[in-house]
């Protein structure tokens, strides 16, 4: 089903150069498929193609860019099996949730799709004063040009989507760099646009190592970067991009708090999955869970028999839900995380154990708030239990972070909701659900550390374009 290698793409065209970068399976540690590996002048060559193409593509008419936009939806539904296994090989994402991904990979085109012939501007009335008798406006959104994408490691399908579809939908031609170490789904993506009429230049997908990368950050023919990945890199983007436009989507330490009055068999079952879904590897995975005194040893020991159940195993089995992380550094990283919290105080209450990347379902409680495993993002299948008396001391705790991606609250007291949805300080608030939840069409993005702007296609196409205005003196 897979290919022994696949090329990247400059200009719409498949190339393929004498240098190429393994790509391993993320449980088993073989390498299984090559992809072709670009260079600063295979870059500087898809960023020139791309400037040379904004013109077609601003000149593409909308149901021309909708039409590709569903063409595409047909054909990841017509490759789903082989989308869902490479994700599952490169990324060591469970199958079952692999499967899941390609949904969304279809959902997110697909709302692209709906609205790159909805995208509108407006009227407005200026005779505000009697110097403006006689003058109306209207603007519209015109694409800022050449744009440049940077997707991560965790949603190697979706996120490329998220930044791929609204750019297409909007008419900005784009230059991508997938994450090395999960770059097939993009190139799949890369091979069904090559299969359609986009203008020549419109696009390019190219591998390469984060050091050979720096055209993508600094080169002054891109109008617009878009970045999703770790703080420390994001932030680091920002300072050397520029005059550009920025996005960033950069995670968190998602706060969960549970109240006294919440539904605890609900509560648990969702938890549990914002927790350890895909092994933690989320930027809203649940990571700091309050609970609320009343009910805080029922809740805990809930959690904690539910997280033993957890299935930890080869990611194409049917049955597992926790797979590898993404490397065994990245295990080995969080697990000397655990370790330090426990010497310092912390309470093991279940996992914990490692083995390469593979790392158990671990709830701890009694963490001190300056350890690393609750002060930074852990970015593994590890979460804090901690008690509450007062609704407000929560969503302090909640607020006493540097992050600010997604925060959810089991609760239905209405005031609380309110006071929840005033006083947080992040980028969304989910009610009786995790700070994992998301659907593609929402806007979605972090305040304070977490980020820049926001994702969700509407909110993204609006991101990459910009207002122009028509002054029209009517006279009498």
């Amino acid at each position: 089903m897979l290919k022994e290698s696949y090329p990247y793409y400059i200009a719409n065209k498949p190339l393929s150069p004498n240098k190429d970068l393994e790509v391993h399976d993320k449980y088993s540690g073989e390498v299984f498929t090559r992809v072709a590996l670009a260079d600063e002048q295979a870059i500087d060559k898809a960023i020139d193609s791309a400037v040379k193409a904004t013109e077609s593509m601003r000149k593409m008419p909308s149901y021309r860019r909708q039409e590709i936009l569903n063409y595409c939806v047909q054909r990841f539904k017509e490759r789903f099996e082989e989308l869902a296994y490479s994700l599952c090989r490169e990324a060591g994402k469970p199958i079952k949730d692999s499967r899941g991904e390609v949904t969304r990979l279809m959902d997110t085109f697909r709302i692209a799709a709906e609205e790159s012939v909805r995208f509108t501007g407006e009227y407005l009335p200026l005779d505000i004063t009697p110097r403006a008798k006689g003058y109306s406006g209207i603007w519209k959104r015109v694409p800022v040009g050449p744009v440049s994408l940077i997707s991560p490691f965790n949603f190697p399908l979706n996120l490329v989507a998220h930044k791929v579809a609204p750019a297409i939908a909007v008419g900005c031609p784009f230059v991508l760099k997938p994450a090395s170490r999960t770059p097939i789904g993009a190139l799949i993506i890369g091979e069904i646009l090559a299969e359609t009429d986009l203008p020549k230049g419109a696009f390019s997908i190219l591998p390469c190592s984060r050091s050979g990368a720096d055209l993508f950050t600094e080169d002054e023919r891109l109008k617009l970067l878009t970045f999703t990945g770790s703080p420390a890199v994001g932030w680091d983007l920002k300072a050397r991009a520029g005059k550009k436009k920025v996005i960033l989507e950069l995670g968190g330490n998602a706060g969960c708090i549970v109240d006294e009055d919440a539904d605890i068999d609900d509560a648990v079952a969702r938890i549990i999955f914002g927790a350890f879904y895909q092994s933690g590897q989320s930027c809203i995975s649940v990571q700091r869970i309050l609970i609320h005194e009343k009910i805080y040893t029922q809740l805990r020991d809930r959690l904690v028999e539910e997280a033993k159940k957890l299935k930890m195993g080869d990611p194409k089995d049917e049955s597992t839900f926790i797979g590898p992380m993404i490397s065994e550094g990245e295990a080995k990283r969080l697990d000397e995380w655990i370790q330090s919290a426990i010497k310092k105080g912390g309470k093991l209450l279940c996992g914990g154990k490692r083995q390469g990347a593979m790392l158990e379902a671990t709830l701890l409680e009694d963490v001190h708030k300056e350890e690393n495993i609750c002060s930074l993002e852990a970015f593994g299948p590890v979460a804090i239990l901690a008690k509450f008396s007062d609704f407000n001391e929560a969503l302090h705790t909640v607020n006493d972070s540097k992050y600010g991606l997604q925060a959810g609250i089991f609760t239905h007291d209405i005031r609380k909701i309110q006071k929840a949805w005033d006083e947080l300080e992040v980028g969304g608030v989910v009610i009786n659900d995790i700070p994992s939840w998301r659907v593609d069409n929402m806007p979605y993005g972090g305040v304070k550390e977490s980020g820049l702007g926001r994702e969700g296609i509407r909110f993204a196409m609006e991101d990459m374009t910009e207002i122009r205005l028509l002054v029209i003196r009517n006279r009498e």
